[in-house]
């Protein structure tokens, strides 16, 4: 902990507030989202389409806007679009805590979803412009306080959900409202670096598009997003399979497992992993330990080969490899982004890189609920590791061949006025 603090008081005042602030977004997020399913289908009595379609609406208004997130962040700069995030969410939450109705819940969950498609590309250009030189170090830092974030929500939402859902609610609203007050009083304004030769919107678009090796890596990323993301579908399904009258606590252990080792360790696994490979080669071994992670569940799917407790240690470990191979690549994934744009277009080329990765995980996470149901059903559950595990060891292939074409390589070099 000593190290983070350290490494904390490097680095300058935005970055240090971009910093709180992300924690501050996930832990007012996860003490609530975790929840909302349940009281859905519990206090409000919604049928299961229902519940389903809120969910979808709040996951595609983020998902699915995150290009217009990172054009307005470059446009009219990355403070704005903070506050106005950070605000829209305090909103969407406030209304979750009066609403009772399918239609305003389907509007506080679009405006919540909305609210992480204008903030989300906004944090990441601006710290990586303020970071300058050292946006992986600021990376591994900022991972370590949005995983700690999602450590701290659910339990947080936890306790206030022994009392009430809306007590919940009240409270992520205003963990909400004090972020937007810090971000609109205490955040430096920051524009974004961008031509100023007076191009549109689809101008801007056109750019994006036209960058193939940024496309050829959001491509490839596809894949590492498919693993890492099991942690929040596969992983607990597999809980349920192997315990289910004790699912909840297995579920707990898995996130107090990747919780843990993304606090503990990310400074570490990235300062390694700095000193003996450059981006691409990290980016490469990052998504094999990804893969890597499907192994133990593979060779223990259930508790008939050698027992539940075998079986519950594979899970376990295979969270802590998964946690570990997120951990490189995050920092470097990051990274590499910028350095494809070239340094203009920052917050554009995230919302794109989002929005090409979210359609991914939508796709990867139908298949691998598809896979996992037909897979036992059939009597064969290893099939679904080891088909990730594939997948994971195909991604990592494209990205070493785009690394060994140099297609990971910056496209222009970035000068200090570009970064600063």
């Amino acid at each position: 902990m000593r190290s983070v603090v350290n490494e904390f008081r490097t680095f300058g005042w935005p970055s240090r507030l971009l910093m709180i602030n992300q924690f501050g977004i996930n832990l007012g997020f996860y003490m609530l989202m975790p929840y909302l399913a349940g009281y859905l289908a519990g206090p409000l009595g919604l049928a299961a389409w229902a519940i389903g379609l809120v969910l979808g609406v709040r996951n595609f208004s983020q998902q699915g806007m995150f290009i217009v997130g990172g054009t307005l962040a470059d446009r009219v700069g990355y403070k704005p679009l903070i506050v106005a995030g950070c605000l829209l969410r305090t909103v969407g939450f406030g209304l979750l805590v009066i609403a009772g109705s399918l239609p305003a819940i389907l509007i506080a969950s679009a405006a919540t979803g909305f609210a992480g498609a204008l903030f989300n590309p906004a944090v990441r250009a601006y710290l990586a412009a303020d970071a300058g030189p050292r946006r992986v170090e600021a990376f591994a830092l900022f991972n370590v306080f949005y995983q700690g974030g999602i450590l701290a929500g659910p339990l947080v939402g936890l306790a206030l959900m022994l009392l009430d859902f809306r007590i919940a609610a009240t409270a992520a609203a205003a963990v909400f409202a004090v972020l937007t007050i810090a971000q609109l009083f205490a955040l430096p304004q920051h524009d974004a670096t961008r031509d100023q030769d007076g191009s549109s919107i689809l101008d801007d678009w056109r750019r994006v598009v036209a960058n193939r090796p940024f496309l050829l890596f959001a491509a490839a990323m596809i894949g590492s997003y498919v693993l890492s993301f099991q942690v929040y579908l596969a992983l607990p399904l597999q809980a349920k399979e192997l315990m289910p009258d004790a699912e909840a606590p297995v579920v707990a252990g898995v996130f107090v497992i990747s919780g843990l080792i993304a606090v503990a360790g990310q400074l570490k696994i990235t300062q390694w992993f700095t000193k003996r490979w450059g981006p691409g080669h990290s980016l490469v071994i990052g998504v094999l330990i990804l893969a890597s992670s499907f192994i133990p569940m593979a060779a223990l799917p259930d508790g008939r080969r050698a027992g539940e407790i075998a079986a519950l240690v594979a899970l376990f470990t295979g969270a802590a490899v998964l946690a570990v191979g997120s951990a490189a690549v995050f920092p470097f994934e990051m990274d590499t982004v910028v350095s494809l744009a070239g340094g203009r277009l920052v917050g554009t080329h995230y919302g794109f890189y989002n929005t090409i990765v979210g359609i991914g995980i939508l796709a990867g996470n139908l298949g691998t609920g598809t896979l996992m149901q037909k897979a036992t059903e059939a009597g064969r559950p290893e099939l679904t590791w080891i088909v990730l595990t594939v997948i994971g060891v195909t991604a990592a292939s494209a990205l070493y061949r785009l690394d060994r074409g140099g297609r990971l390589q910056p496209r222009v070099s970035l000068n200090a006025n570009e970064t600063q």
